[in-house]
């Protein structure tokens, strides 16, 4: 299953992720675009989530994607125009922005 969340819920969900990872990412997480995921081993790790013996024991992946404001541009279906560098995420960018928001540590 994909599920998209934006603004506030996105931001709690991911600071819940990170909480049953003990607030750690390894600096492997990210990709070149400042994009990173990591893995929940089991979803009861999750706060808030409660055990149901019909799912079982079962993990899940929360891929982040960053973005700055008019990324847009190079992915709409009329007028599509390139992104200059200066205006990518990268790596550096992402690994402050995890750091700030989400109280994280990168290893």
């Amino acid at each position: 299953m994909k599920v998209t969340l934006r603004g506030k819920n996105a931001i709690d969900f991911v600071t819940k992720g990170l909480a049953a990872n003990k607030n750690h990412l390894s600096s492997k997480a990210f990709d070149k675009l400042g994009n990173f995921s990591f893995g929940v081993r089991e979803y009861i790790d999750f706060p808030g989530a409660k055990y149901d013996p019909k799912i079982g024991m079962m993990g899940f992946d929360i891929c982040v994607t960053i973005a700055k404001k008019g990324a847009r541009v190079a992915r709409r279906r009329i007028k599509k125009s390139k992104i200059g560098k200066k205006h990518l995420v990268n790596v550096d960018e992402a690994r402050a922005f995890v750091v700030k928001t989400f109280n994280a540590k990168i290893e």
